[in-house]
């Protein structure tokens, strides 16, 4: 009784495994770009598992996942788990300086002067990079975000020696403007650049004598937005170039941002106070 037993056994443990290796060999081929139960292309089984052994599709698929990992889903894309404490953008070398900075400045939403980025120091530093057109403005606390927010942080606007009307203030040393009214800062300080080597902007108390919303420039050809002259062909205007190379500069005039163009456009008027006083490094 117990032989005829055993070989029922073995005869029904050699039709499984017949059957099993017919299934194997006589799998139909890949179905490209169709949505059979064909066997994956070869690229696409490796980009799933991650392996390139040798082994079979069919093997790799019907192996269990070990224990801890995470399942594969339904779509064959790998689950990917998130770090812990991921920030949005990457940590700066000059990251407890400008949290400082911009902690004094204001304005720029929450900061932790901590000197460990977050997202919430990430947040502040894009917005300071995006007003200031720091390129690119990605959170990063490099040392242009580190130089531009010095310049602010450090800028004494009660130097400038304002009327009680409107004044355009620019400390040519720390290459940063506003404008004052009543003895109130009303716009900035921001950003500007002047005069390069051998076209210093000079020092000085002056008038706006002439403005225009766009003038040519003859010596030089090139348009000058939101114009505003106040020594000879010197004036303020929109910058035509990038206004943080640092390696160029203007022939004597002072370069402002678009945004901060338009605002002294909108102050100023013939006869606005302007006071320059420093001077720019390397001039």
């Amino acid at each position: 009784m117990r032989h005829r037993n055993l070989t029922t056994r073995v005869a029904a443990l050699a039709v499984v495994t017949l059957v099993g290796a017919v299934g194997c060999a006589f799998d139909p081929p890949a179905d490209p770009g169709g949505t059979g139960g064909g066997l994956a292309p070869v690229g696409k089984a490796e980009q799933v598992t991650g392996a390139n052994d040798g082994s079979r599709p069919d093997q790799r698929a019907r192996t269990a996942p070990a224990r801890g990992t995470p399942p594969v889903p339904s779509d064959n894309r790998r689950i990917t788990p998130k770090p812990a404490n991921k920030t949005r953008c990457g940590q700066g070398e000059h990251q407890r300086e400008v949290e400082g900075y911009l902690a004094r400045l204001g304005g720029f939403g929450r900061v932790t002067v901590d000197g460990r980025q977050s997202d919430a120091d990430c947040a502040a530093i894009k917005k300071f990079q995006q007003r200031y057109d720091i390129r690119p403005a990605a959170g990063r606390a490099g040392p242009l975000t580190y130089a531009v927010a010095k310049r602010l942080a450090t800028t004494d606007t009660s130097r400038c020696d304002a009327g009680s009307g409107v004044t355009f203030c620019v400390d040519l040393t720390r290459q940063t403007a506003w404008v004052m009214k009543g003895g109130k800062v009303v716009a900035g300080p921001t950003v500007t650049r002047t005069g390069m080597s051998g076209y210093a902007t000079p020092a000085g108390t002056y008038r706006i004598n002439f403005r225009n919303l766009k003038e040519w420039s003859d010596p030089y050809e090139v348009w000058l937005p939101y114009w505003q002259r106040f020594n000879g062909g010197i004036g303020f205007h929109e910058t035509t170039t990038y206004l943080h190379d640092g390696s160029i500069g203007s022939h004597g005039c002072v370069n402002l941002l678009a945004a901060d163009a338009v605002r002294w456009w909108q102050l100023g008027s013939v006869g606005s106070r302007v006071v320059l006083f420093g001077r720019r490094a390397g001039t």
